[in-house]
């Protein structure tokens, strides 16, 4: 749901991003690792190198192609998974996702909506650590938020199943009848602590949007704002796996829907918390319904804005199992996630050429 060196980013655009970022709370010790399939930064340093030559690291291949011990997202057991290849094509999803035929059915088009719809600019490839990461963002426009989709089928396009990025999504859209199962057949998860640690165990990536409802339906007046909503699990979740924080800035996903209002007071009268989980209740503006309460998935069609995202360079925290429980350490990790971030998307929106859409 990373990044830096001095290279030039592989992608098309030309953008540099900052200097290498590597964690304040966490340099001490940066070079160590709980987990002895995590490489050293040292190690993803020279990893990044290569790919900024275009080329996927073998390493990550082998790493996906071995079976793993690993923790069952449903028990305290452990289990051993098997390498996702062997797994039925059609019992491809979750954990096991994303299924390569529905990404390949659907390539065409999103590759279409990225180059011309979205007009997508993404950076940052060539600060991909070579180990597994925890990617961390915000995502825009409501329920349909095409900065986190475009993310995943970026993803996919330049590294097919030879790299594998987990989505997450809440519980709500992974138990609707339809979506939940297409969801799934992404590859997306449900972002508990047990099945994003079952898929940095199978060599494969996570992005997570701390920031949730919150962060999607933030005001239009704060498109460029990074909300994470306080919420600091990930960075204990990050140190437990001994796996680095990828920052993702991205703009643009807050046009597609226009946000007028949060709706907090509306929110907190029809006590959607204990509903639906929700602290908003957003008042939007979009086609076809014009302005609305907007409580379902699908009452707009995303705008055509330009998006522009880009991975940021990875912050190694201590891996010490003591310093979990350390606030003070937490507190100053997040602040520095949410201030990369937060430098991330005002580079990215002086970018823009036009006051919306562009």
């Amino acid at each position: 749901m990373a990044q830096k060196t001095g290279n030039k980013p592989a992608s098309s655009t030309s953008a540099k991003g900052p200097k290498k970022t590597t964690s304040k709370v966490g340099k001490a010790k940066q070079a160590k690792t709980s987990r002895q399939s995590v490489s050293k930064p040292k190690k993803a340093k020279s990893t990044v190198k290569s790919r900024n030559a275009g080329k996927v690291s073998n390493k990550k291949t082998a790493t996906t192609k071995r079976k793993q011990s690993v923790s069952h997202p449903d028990r305290h057991t452990t289990t051993v998974m098997t390498d996702t290849q062997s797994v039925d094509p059609g019992e491809r999803e979750g954990l096991y996702g994303p299924a390569p035929e529905l990404m390949e059915a659907q390539s065409g088009l999103w590759n279409a909506l990225m180059d011309y719809y979205f007009r997508l600019e993404i950076d940052g490839w060539d600060r991909l650590p070579d180990q597994p990461a925890l990617l961390i963002g915000v995502h825009s426009g409501g329920p349909l938020t095409m900065d986190a989709w475009t993310v995943i089928f970026a993803w996919w396009r330049r590294f097919g199943a030879t790299r594998t990025l987990h989505a997450t999504a809440h519980d709500i859209l992974m138990g609707a009848p339809v979506l939940g199962s297409y969801f799934r057949r992404m590859g997306t998860i449900s972002p508990s602590r047990e099945n994003i640690q079952a898929a940095f165990d199978k060599g494969d990536d996570v992005v997570l949007w701390p920031g949730g409802e919150q962060d999607s339906y933030r005001a239009w007046s704060k498109r460029d704002k990074v909300v994470l909503g306080g919420r600091k699990g990930f960075i204990r979740l990050a140190m437990r796996a001994g796996v680095p924080i990828v920052p993702v800035a991205t703009v643009g996903g807050h046009d597609t829907l226009f946000v007028l209002s949060e709706g907090r007071g509306i929110a907190k009268a029809l006590n959607l918390k204990d509903r639906m989980r929700s602290d908003v209740a957003p008042i939007t503006l979009g086609i076809p319904f014009g302005i609305t309460l907007h409580l379902t998935p699908f009452q707009h069609i995303p705008l055509p804005s330009k998006i522009r995202t880009e991975f940021l360079d990875p912050i190694y925290l201590d891996s010490d199992p003591a310093r979990v429980d350390d606030q003070a350490y937490v507190d100053g990790a997040y602040k520095e996630v949410e201030d990369v971030l937060q430098a991330g998307m005002d580079r990215l929106a002086k970018r823009r050429k036009f006051p919306i859409f562009g």
